[in-house]
């Protein structure tokens, strides 16, 4: 049992995920009373969620508690690449837009309640930001956990002795192991959500409102592989493919079948550290990433907002489709702050555009019908965006100081 056990940690953990998802889809297709096979995701899902609030909670506050001269510089930087990325991703949804007009009929309205402005998401987000930090924790509330890290954080640096200051980073690093850990059952938990992902929806999913859900995957693809890569590459003045490559392969796979960006900060910080990126740094922004880098959400905020408005005959000229741009950029940066993510900001877009609430509560509706595809890959895209331009940031510090980089 020894010997499997180091056979199959030693196998590359890329190549082990591949052969679970193929197994998940010959279940799903061929075995679906083999039901039990979804509690391997669930269980895996729930595990990283579970520890994900812990890991971040303790890693920033060690992190700030021992951080050296210099991570300043490089919030600053990782912050505007994401800014720019999620405004980026929404111009290009207006863009596609207007190039490929989608006019779907809305017939059945949703009973949720939706952000009427961005006055309401940001009193939200302020409100999540000083939420009890217990309660941050119990109930995954990311906002307040990065919040009161911070807090905690700067306080120990400045009043905590070098033993407490040890003892946390003990405790940082034995967290880090659990994640290890959990992260190597991650084959089985990816068989277990592909087998549900099959088995649920089949390949209907991909029928149901087609064209709107190509312009969205059409949307994120061109942002993953062409836009981001352009930032990483004006940034670094390098090839840009290798390290998204990387991130999309180690972090995109697993968040597409999470689909949370907060059970894949683990993953993340995991990827950060097998790049050779400073922990002191890393540990608090790839959490900041997982609520600011919102390229996915922008997009479907603008898609679908867009799609209600020309569905109504309401025509929109590219002025106030660019305005548009800047309120789903921060929108987005907002929606984790806000209960049912991006889909629920829809309205508060279509307000712009003069859609009427009801039918911009049916396209809600819509989101619903497509998300199982749209916010796997809106995961996938964001998650791995986190990685992408964490790096980018502390690689152009590097170079800076004569260092050499490599993918």
């Amino acid at each position: 049992m020894k010997n499997i056990v180091k056979k199959y940690a030693n196998t590359p953990l890329i190549l082990r995920i591949l052969i679970g998802l193929i197994i998940g889809v010959i279940l799903g297709i061929w075995v679906p009373q083999a039901s039990f096979v979804a509690i391997l995701g669930d269980i895996f899902v729930g595990a990283l969620k579970a520890i994900a609030p812990v890991l971040v909670f303790i890693l920033v506050i060690s992190s700030l508690a021992s951080a050296g001269t210099g991570i300043g510089k490089r919030f600053s930087t990782v912050i505007v690449f994401y800014m720019l990325s999620t405004f980026f991703a929404a111009v290009c949804a207006v863009f596609a837009s207007y190039l490929f007009p989608v006019v779907i009929p809305l017939t059945d309205a949703v009973e949720k309640a939706a952000p009427t402005g961005l006055g309401e998401v940001f009193r939200t987000l302020l409100t999540n930001m000083v939420a009890n930090p217990v309660a941050s924790l119990m109930n995954a509330n990311y906002v307040g956990i990065l919040t009161w890290a911070v807090v905690l954080g700067l306080a120990v640096r400045n009043y905590a002795s070098d033993e407490t200051k040890l003892v946390l980073k003990d405790l940082s690093n034995a967290v880090s192991k659990v994640v290890g850990w959990v992260i190597q059952l991650a084959p089985f938990g990816i068989m277990g959500l592909v087998f549900t992902f099959v088995d649920e929806y089949g390949v209907e999913i991909f029928t149901t409102y087609g064209k709107l859900l190509l312009v969205l995957v059409g949307c994120m693809l061109l942002v993953a592989f062409v836009v981001d890569p352009l930032i990483v590459a004006i940034s670094l003045r390098r090839n840009p493919y290798p390290l998204v490559f990387k991130c999309f392969k180690e972090s995109g796979v697993t968040a597409f079948f999470t689909r949370s960006s907060a059970a894949n900060i683990p993953v993340n910080m995991k990827l950060c550290e097998k790049l050779g990126l400073d922990k002191e740094y890393y540990s608090v922004a790839i959490p900041l990433g997982a609520t600011i880098n919102m390229d996915g959400a922008a997009i479907t905020i603008t898609v679908m907002s867009l799609a209600a408005a020309f569905s109504q005959g309401i025509q929109v000229n590219i002025f106030l489709a660019i305005i548009l741009s800047f309120v789903a950029t921060l929108g987005a940066c907002g929606a984790s702050g806000v209960a049912g993510g991006s889909l629920l900001l829809i309205p508060m877009a279509c307000s712009l555009l003069g859609v009427p609430q009801d039918v911009a509560m049916q396209m809600v509706g819509v989101g619903f019908i497509i998300g199982v595809v749209q916010d796997s890959l809106e995961t996938a895209i964001n998650s791995s965006g986190d990685v992408i331009f964490a790096a980018t940031a502390e690689y152009r510090e590097w170079m800076k100081e004569g260092k050499e980089v490599k993918f």
